[in-house]
């Protein structure tokens, strides 16, 4: 089957000829795409079908129809020497790690080779995580839980169920009506991981996978199978007697719940396993400040605040909710917002603006006002053709107020001494360290 990657903002012509994806593929995608949860959504929704192309938005991941699938990566400058197949592996280990850190997870990749990367799809390198995982976990046993079971017995079981004995056995005493605990792997965590399973089973379109998925449903062939939208997610606990499985149930949520992503099936159309990258952004970023300042005096919130901007003079109503990405607390005060952008700043040298939204800008002083904050920050990705380093890029102050607005970038292409580098950031950037 072929398999097609962009990045991006890219495009990938459609037509005959070398390096075009042909037109009967070409449609499939586009009509998966628009089905998407994420259609007119993250920059235009998932592909933009031009007339002689298909271009790349602001969300990736990988779409699969029949016949073919398309892989979209995010655009990170990685400095990677050998051709693309390279820099894409490297942008590949790149997301891997975002999704692991926004969903805390541990997804180990030492068994991944640098062909695996290379060759490999984003949604085959995690199916294949998730199977080497699921594996070294049931070998080790399957979690159990005590599950109360009914049943009309020869011998007292448990104990008597007395409305059930003395209306359907009133008659027949020799059958007692049983209420007992029993000790089953047939429990919801299970029910997960085999839909998880048979999920994947219909995505995966490596044959080293079908096979690692095979071998994983006939373990599970004893648990009952409920549809995914039936899950009970809700009667999980992750406790000390399974802990060993909340990686698996992370992955699992991954693939089958709607949170940074979307997958669908169905209609004929293919699958599809999207990521909105803004929405990935915030969540990595966040991750990552609230471990760089674990066991500080400073306390950090995603997603919070949520004070209004305006007030109604006839009913007092308060409208124009803010929710900043990311605020930083101290000794109850907020010393710091920081708002995530996924997409590109110019170098000041180019634009003095860098190319920020005024709408951004006006946000910024919203939060401003609100919140009492001395400092807040726009943090885009780092690229290479910024003048600066990773760090801070440039510092504005509001008129009229002591607030300082700033411009900043985390570079995205190295993973390498994240907690000292998101440190550094807060701390002032590179630029004053």
């Amino acid at each position: 089957m072929p398999a097609f990657t962009l990045r991006e903002w890219e495009a990938l012509p459609h037509g005959e000829g070398g390096g075009c994806i042909p037109e009967h593929y070409a449609e499939r995608l586009a009509a998966l795409a628009r089905v998407s949860t994420f259609a007119g959504r993250g920059g235009g929704g998932v592909l933009e079908d031009r007339r002689h192309e298909l271009r790349a938005r602001g969300v990736v991941g990988v779409l699969a129809t029949d016949g073919c699938s398309l892989e979209i990566l995010p655009k990170i400058d990685v400095e990677e020497q050998g051709g693309e197949a390279r820099k894409n592996a490297a942008i590949r280990k790149r997301l891997v790690h975002m999704l692991a850190v926004a969903l805390d997870l541990r997804i180990e990749t030492g068994q991944l080779t640098e062909l695996d990367w290379q060759h490999e799809t984003l949604l085959e390198i995690l199916i294949r995580i998730f199977c080497s995982k699921l594996t070294d976990a049931v070998r080790r046993g399957m979690p159990r839980r005590y599950i109360v079971q009914e049943d009309d017995l020869a011998a007292l079981r448990g104990t008597l169920n007395l409305p059930r004995q003395f209306t359907h056995h009133a008659a027949n005493p020799s059958r007692l009506a049983c209420k007992f605990d029993e000790l089953s792997e047939d429990i919801a965590l299970n029910r997960i991981m085999k839909a998880t399973v048979a999920h994947l089973s219909r995505m995966s379109r490596s044959p080293a996978n079908q096979q690692r998925l095979r071998e994983l449903a006939f373990v599970y062939a004893d648990i009952s199978e409920v549809a995914v939208p039936a899950l009970k997610w809700n009667e999980v606990t992750i406790d000390r007697t399974n802990r060993a499985w909340q990686e698996m149930f992370g992955m699992a949520q991954l693939f089958l719940r709607n949170r940074y992503q979307t997958t669908s099936a169905g209609g004929g159309r293919g699958t599809a396993l999207l990521f909105e990258m803004n929405a990935l952004f915030e969540e990595y970023v966040g991750r990552l400040i609230t471990r760089a300042l674990a066991r500080t005096e400073y306390r950090v919130s995603l997603q919070g605040g949520r004070l209004f901007c305006l007030t109604s003079l006839d009913d007092q109503r308060a409208v124009f909710q803010t929710k900043p990405d990311i605020l930083i607390w101290r000794a109850g005060q907020v010393v710091h917002v920081i708002d995530t952008k996924w997409k590109r700043i110019s170098s000041r040298i180019d634009d003095r603006k860098q190319g920020v939204s005024q709408g951004d800008v006006y946000q910024m002083m919203a939060y401003a006002h609100l919140y009492k904050a001395p400092r807040l920050t726009l943090l885009y990705p780092h690229h290479q053709d910024l003048s600066e380093a990773e760090g801070l890029q440039a510092q504005f102050r509001i008129s009229g107020q002591e607030a300082i607005v700033e411009t900043a970038s985390l570079d995205l292409a190295s993973g390498t001494d994240l907690a000292v580098r998101v440190s550094r950031l807060l701390e002032g950037g590179s630029k004053h360290a």
